[in-house]
């Protein structure tokens, strides 16, 4: 076994996990710096919530070693992580406060004060009003929001979220995006898996791709992103001159409007020879490929279609 690196707060080497023969997780590496927001993308059934219950200890990898916030034993560090499975459920008939200090007790937080905590966190999310309604009582963006405060409420420095996003309106993801950013500013290290891009854009610094159970990209979102050139936005006066000779041979206008990939000697030389050559210049603009994009390039169009339909059954449950 290596020694684990104590600027990680998660490790996996070589981790493999197979159900009936097949392998759902096959040899992943890992690694997540302390005080980080990580995203885990990929399409339901790629293995992000196998990977993370192997990294949590709940299951047991077949092949491999991991280390959570430095113990190869991850339970024994149960106290110190925050875990919102994708699977919700809370006691129906157990009171809204109650059950975020349940849940608190489950890591090792007296039940008084958790009590005491759960009233108060749902008064400053403005569900004070809620903290003595039973579970069933609630709507259900206010039941999960009391799952996720109760994963919160033992003050974690370790929070792994699984799928947080799934089945909660425009108006809930935000305040959940918001909860995720205000718990990183303390220092909190958090871990989520999605299938949907535009969070793990707007939230991570780093992130890593899985699609069937292996991993192959990991880093940083604008490495992710770099791995393809930006887009030209062009609109001429003129269609012809001189300056044809700094666009792609291969681009065709439509109307006066040009779409193509900036050349590699950049957006200097180009200009240079759309104003010397007198293009005309209407307007002008460079647009660097987003996440999604970058996804399709290294995912490959097959698994991007599986997470766009994810998505949309995500969508469909939140207007049923």
């Amino acid at each position: 076994m290596h020694a684990p690196n104590i600027e990680f707060a998660i490790e996996a080497r070589n981790i493999v996990k197979r159900f009936d023969g097949e392998a759902a997780v096959d040899g992943i590496d890992l690694t997540i710096r302390k005080g980080s927001i990580f995203g885990i993308l990929g399409p339901n059934g790629a293995g992000k919530t196998t990977t993370l219950r192997m990294l949590l200890g709940i299951i047991d990898p077949d092949e491999g070693e991991r280390f959570l916030l430095g113990s190869p034993d991850p339970i024994s560090m149960a106290h110190q992580v925050g875990y919102l499975p994708e699977e919700r459920g809370l006691y129906q008939s157990m009171k809204a406060y109650d059950a975020i200090a349940f849940m608190g007790a489950l890591r090792g937080l007296p039940l008084a004060e958790g009590r005491k905590r759960g009233r108060k966190m749902m008064e400053d999310h403005g569900l004070g009003d809620a903290a003595d309604k039973q579970i069933r009582q609630l709507s259900k963006g206010m039941a999960q929001t009391v799952q996720l405060l109760g994963t919160l409420v033992h003050d974690p420095g370790l929070i792994i979220l699984d799928e947080p996003f799934s089945g909660l309106d425009a108006l809930n993801q935000g305040k959940l995006e918001r909860l995720i950013r205000d718990q990183a500013d303390k220092g909190v290290t958090i871990i989520f898996s999605t299938h949907v891009i535009a969070h793990a854009e707007r939230l991570c610094e780093e992130i890593a791709i899985i699609a069937d159970g292996k991993i192959p990209f990991k880093g940083k979102v604008s490495t992710a992103r770099d791995r393809l050139r930006p887009q030209v936005h062009l609109e001429t006066r003129n269609l012809d001159g001189p300056w044809r000779t700094a666009i792609p041979a291969d681009c065709q206008p439509l109307g006066h409007n040009w779409h193509f990939t900036l050349p590699e000697s950049g957006v200097e030389p180009l200009l240079h020879a759309l104003v010397e050559g007198g293009a005309g210049i209407e307007s002008l603009s460079i647009e660097r490929p987003g996440l999604h994009d970058a996804f399709v390039q290294i995912a490959g169009e097959a698994v991007t279609r599986r997470m766009e339909a994810d998505a949309a059954t995500n969508n469909q449950d939140e207007a049923a």
